[in-house]
């Protein structure tokens, strides 16, 4: 590719590190990372209460951490979505 052709790809930044792309993308959908470490936090719960279930089945037991897992990202990605419609629709960006 000579020096005066433009890139294939103008809008990828080779000069930009992964961090800064993680970063970039977490201020742009900032229920994400709050899903994600929800999702970490019941499971990591999850698995702590396992050693402690006292007379619960393991199934149940199972049952009920995966259902708030669940609950836990849908409710963080509906929360992203809500945000991401009121920041488009109500509070309109200047243009």
């Amino acid at each position: 590719m000579s020096p005066n052709q433009e890139p294939l790809f103008p809008d990828y930044e080779t000069e930009t590190s992964q961090t800064s792309k993680l970063i970039r993308k977490f201020k742009e959908t900032p229920f994400l990372p709050i899903g994600m470490g929800g999702f970490a936090a019941v499971v990591a719960y999850g698995l702590y209460k396992l050693k402690h279930r006292g007379d619960t089945k393991m199934s149940l037991h199972l049952i009920h951490m995966r259902v708030a897992a669940q609950g836990f990202a849908v409710g963080a990605l509906t929360c992203g979505v809500l945000y991401s419609m009121f920041r488009d629709y109500v509070v309109k960006p200047k243009e």
